[in-house]
């Protein structure tokens, strides 16, 4: 309970050193547990992060459904009880819990709300655009969405109903919890940011607890798993199944981790454009992940995706990128004889904060994957996709709308590539490009234009550790119609270099 007390009220007026350890400790936490069991498993790297479906003994078929056919594969779907009225309790403390200590401990002048001002908020023509920072819109409400999402997924109800159910707080919230107009940013942010950030915890945390059915490690994996997704721990408390009971939900989990973490120095240039004889020295840290349920299960939402998190030292900036891929839908074209091909609709969330410029979106689109296979040890991917975004947040030099924000919000076009190559499991070569336009809707009439490139090559040195190099280019264009103000560029130019720690290489 006091767990979601803090999420909550984090959520809302947050401290901003704790935001940036919790949100660390949030992505990055999985990779602990798994480690640790790795460790006491003693097993080998291909396998650290493979969980096998145990073999189900007769006297507990009757808790299980009946076995769904995926592609040509058979797949045990368990039964988990529906809770109602605990989810409903959890979703309304979600609400409340934020909202009370607004009234009656900050006393926040928004927080006085009324009747009328629930009825009024109800008109079409009530919603607004709101005038917060841009890291409490862009980072703060998506953790306030996954709790809306995670008080009835973790009790028993699937993406689809937790969907809605996040979608149901954030409207509430926005005509319910404040006297200010309901924000039509914050709506999209919260329902779009927590449904994603809701079911990555949900199969993450699900992951880690699964890896205790054998004994090993239960105590430090429930602790871990609770970090990752703090309502599905309160939940097994409740239960009485903290440290002691794995179901069949857990047991089944076949879902794959692989992991990074790395940390080095980079040098980066934010006025000049020449980093390599004008630029600054910094400390640069990194976390990647990639969730993958089973072999290509392309119809089941974010059976696979894939997160990256990049904090490091600047003049203004911590937390410099965090880049959410996740698969909705796809389904495989056809076969040739080293690869297969697919078609893929994925949701997006971008964020980059440096010492140039600061952008936020959340995306869809729809996505070509190959992949190519020669031998074992040798493989090639590449993906393109272009799509529409949904919603950005941009910088805008010449705005100061409400209290703070001084960023535009637009939608507009999203365009992307992605090449991995790796050979002998020992070398990998990745590029990676991130491009979108998008015309302003609220604040100054405007467009831009997006260009995020990276290009990486790593050497596996010494079993799971490697050496890293990698050079990027980060560019943000504004052109505005009114001759005032005169369009700008704003460049982010950098190169690295890191020690990385890979749990599956």
């Amino acid at each position: 309970m006091w767990e979601i007390l803090f999420l909550s009220l984090m959520s809302i007026r947050p401290n901003r050193f704790i935001l940036i350890w919790f949100f660390f400790i949030h992505l990055s936490a999985f990779a602990f547990a798994n480690h640790q069991d790795s460790l006491l498993q003693k097993s080998p790297v291909s396998d650290l992060f493979v969980v096998k479906v145990p073999t189900l003994y007769p006297h507990r078929q009757h808790r299980l459904s009946l076995m769904d056919t995926v592609g040509d594969k058979q797949v045990l779907h368990p039964y988990r009880e529906k809770k109602f009225w605990r989810a409903g309790t959890e979703w309304f403390l979600t609400q409340a819990i934020p909202a009370t200590f607004n009234r009656f401990v900050t006393r926040d002048p928004y927080s006085y709300i009324s009747f009328r001002n629930f009825l009024d908020h109800q008109r079409i023509s009530a919603w607004d655009w709101d005038d917060n920072q841009f890291t409490t819109n862009q980072i703060d409400h998506p953790y306030h969405g996954q709790l809306y999402f995670n008080a009835f997924r973790s009790n028993g109800y699937n993406f689809y109903q937790s969907s809605l159910a996040t979608a149901l707080g954030s409207y509430i919230w926005e005509t319910a919890g404040e006297t200010q107009h309901p924000s039509i940013n914050d709506f999209v942010n919260t329902t779009f940011g927590g449904i994603i950030l809701g079911e990555m915890t949900h199969r993450v945390s699900r992951n880690i607890l699964a890896r205790s059915r054998d004994g090993h490690n239960k105590t430090g994996n429930e602790i871990v798993a609770f970090l990752v997704n703090p309502v599905n721990g309160l939940n097994r408390l409740l239960d009485g199944k903290w440290g002691k009971h794995i179901d069949d939900y857990y047991a089944v989990d076949s879902s794959v981790i692989t992991a990074e973490v790395d940390a080095g120095f980079r040098r980066f240039d934010a006025r000049e454009g020449d980093f390599l004889q004008k630029g600054k020295n910094s400390i640069y840290s990194r976390l990647r992940f990639k969730y993958s349920n089973g072999d290509h299960n392309y119809k089941r939402p974010f059976d696979q995706f894939s997160v990256n998190f990049e904090v490091g030292s600047g003049d203004s900036t911590f937390i410099n990128a965090v880049n959410v891929h996740a698969l909705l839908s796809g389904a495989e074209f056809f076969k040739s004889k080293r690869g297969t091909h697919y078609g893929t609709l994925n949701a997006h969330y971008d964020f980059y904060n440096n010492d140039a410029f600061f952008y936020g979106a959340q995306s869809l689109n729809y996505n070509w994957l190959s992949e190519f296979r020669y031998k074992r040890d040798n493989k090639f991917n590449l993906s393109v996709g272009a799509g529409a975004v949904l919603l950005a947040a941009v910088p805008d030099p010449y705005l100061l709308y409400g209290e703070s924000r001084n960023y535009n919000y637009g939608s507009g076009a999203s365009y992307r590539f992605t090449g991995e190559l790796s050979l002998l499991n020992r070398i990998l070569f990745t590029a990676d490009y991130n491009g979108g336009v998008f015309y302003t809707i609220s604040g100054n009439d405007s467009y831009y234009v997006l260009h995020a490139l990276m290009v990486e090559g790593g050497l596996r040195v010494f079993k799971r550790f490697s050496i890293n190099l990698a050079s990027g280019y980060f560019a943000l264009k504004g052109e505005f119609k009114d001759e005032q103000y005169p369009d700008f560029q704003r460049e982010f130019p950098y190169g690295r270099f890191s020690i990385g720690y890979n749990i599956q290489f």
